[in-house]
């Protein structure tokens, strides 16, 4: 008998092991876990208690969507979701749904970055050539974005890009400090303003702010070689290093009037790289007001604005009406009309603010590219596009394709998450939603901005309800009242409801 209960106990203990192995190969198998978990490890902006935290959502994330589609088939299947996983797809669909993140040319993440600054107090990232990935990108070849991000009180050493730079804040309290010419300007800068820094500008940057981190997102547009820019400090020493130690002592001798022993102490002194502490006092003396502001619509303050900015000054994005505001979201945006410094890159900037659960409708640019940065919450956009069709499908499909009178369209989905980059090329149909948990934060460079016209495809002034009703029954094929009944359905604008049943943290595919 005692034999017989140390059977059971072991066969029990077993059956325990097992389970938890099972669990466990799960996680390890699981792509949309390895992927929550991999973004989460490498938010540039949280510390390691936010990244011990994100890990644990992922986690409980993943136990919730199990037991709920154990429910489901409890029930009898119904009740599927926007996006339905099946358990026993997961094993082996890892290494495919990798696979199709690399065939996808339009959505960069964070191994897609290179660190090229970093130290304690902060660090520079900059996205790979928009061309490594895909020569579909040719078209914005030529720039390059990025983000910098500090703690409270930091200061970055004077620098310069062979490249324009135009910088856009949003989290932080930054003091840009330039010399242009032969005189020093100094701007404080706060959440929203956008301000643009010439190639070849000497410039210094402190974060004056006590409390929050600076996080900027930075396009750049080289002047010397196709999508290359390099830095050069003039300040430094060994690190980071100074480009006067590229010049012979015997120059910088007579360059400086100074002995050559005096030069080696100043040019070897700095070890601390090119973004470091700095003092109270310090902070104190480099923070120059020379715009006076208490608050902004819609984050501070109580009504919006208009502003006209000076000849090299910012311009702040939210002292601008929104172009676009309902429940749904709210759209800022600055032309060279706003801000007379992107004229010349020939650019747009836009801020959307998308409400949880919503979308953007449906719409494209007429000739703009948009290079889009996801300054915050999840989600993920749709877009639809004839060159990932004519590459992929079938030996059949693409037959068809040559066969049909009209090209084939690939739809490109994308999840995103914070320091995720996508683009949308002109005339492409795009559509970006927001999870249930969080709003979507977007900045969005949009190049060749002159003439650009936005097309909406739902909503209200959708371009379909302006076609000659001769043309709707003929495009369509239907009577012109049931083209009517579906594209003047929706009533809302740029901004709507989005799809029932959305699942936070979802793997992106292309289908």
């Amino acid at each position: 008998m005692e034999l017989k209960s140390k059977l059971c106990l072991v066969v029990l203990l077993f059956s325990v092991l097992l389970a938890a192995s099972a669990s466990q190969d799960y996680k390890e198998r699981d792509p949309e876990l390895k992927q929550c978990k991999h973004q989460c490890k490498h938010q540039r902006a949280y510390d390691e208690q936010e990244k011990q935290l994100c890990e644990q959502r992922c986690d409980d994330y993943i136990k919730q969507k199990r037991q709920e589609e154990k429910q489901r088939r409890r029930e009898g299947g119904g009740g599927t979701s926007f996006y339905r996983y099946d358990e026993d797809q997961y094993q082996g669909q890892g290494q495919q749904q990798q696979q199709q993140q690399d065939q996808n040319p339009y959505l960069f993440e964070d191994q897609d970055f290179e660190t090229q600054i970093e130290t304690d107090q902060g660090r520079v990232q900059i996205l790979q050539k928009f061309t490594d990935k895909s020569d579909l990108l040719r078209g914005i070849e030529n720039f390059r974005i990025g983000s910098l991000v500090t703690k409270p009180h930091s200061f970055v050493a004077p620098h310069h890009h062979d490249a324009d730079c135009v910088l856009f804040v949003f989290q932080g309290r930054p003091t840009i400090t330039m010399v242009r010419g032969e005189k020093r300007e100094s701007h404080n800068l706060e959440r929203g303003d956008i301000l643009r820094v010439p190639a070849g500008t000497p410039v210094y940057i402190i974060n004056r702010d006590e409390n929050e981190k600076l996080f900027v997102v930075k396009l750049l547009h080289p002047v010397s070689l196709p999508d290359q820019f390099v830095t050069f400090y003039e300040g430094g020493g060994e690190n980071p290093e100074s480009f006067f130690k590229a010049f012979s002592p015997e120059v910088l001798e007579a360059a400086f009037k100074t002995e050559r022993d005096e030069l080696e102490r100043l040019f070897g002194q700095q070890r601390q790289g090119s973004i470091m502490k700095a003092s109270r006092e310090q902070i104190e003396k480099m923070s120059h007001s020379t715009r006076g502001r208490e608050g902004f619509w819609p984050f501070h303050g109580d009504e919006p604005f208009s502003t006209s900015s000076s000849k090299s000054g910012p311009f702040n994005l939210f002292k601008k009406r929104p172009s676009q505001s309902n429940r749904h979201g709210h759209l800022f945006e600055a032309d060279s009309n706003d801000y007379k410094q992107l004229e010349e890159l020939d650019l747009q900037i836009s801020f959307a603010n998308i409400t949880r659960g919503s979308m953007t409708a449906p719409s494209f640019n007429s000739k703009a590219t948009k290079i889009s940065f996801v300054l915050d919450g999840e989600g993920f956009f749709e877009m639809a596009c004839p060159h990932l069709a004519s590459q992929g499908g079938s030996q059949h499909q693409q037959q068809r394709q040559r066969r049909s009178s009209s090209p084939s369209y690939q739809n490109v989905r994308g999840d995103l998450r914070r320091g995720t980059v996508f683009i949308v090329p002109a005339g492409h149909p795009v559509t970006a939603i927001a999870s249930s948990n969080n709003n979507l934060q977007v900045i969005c460079f949009e190049v060749n901005a002159k003439d650009n016209v936005k097309l909406p495809l739902a909503g209200k002034k959708n371009v379909v309800s302006l076609f000659e009703r001769e043309a709707k029954e003929l495009a369509f094929g239907v009577p012109v009242r049931e083209v009517d009944r579906i594209f003047n359905k929706q009533d809302g604008e740029f901004f709507l409801e989005g799809p029932n049943n959305q699942q936070q943290g979802r793997m992106w595919s292309v289908v």
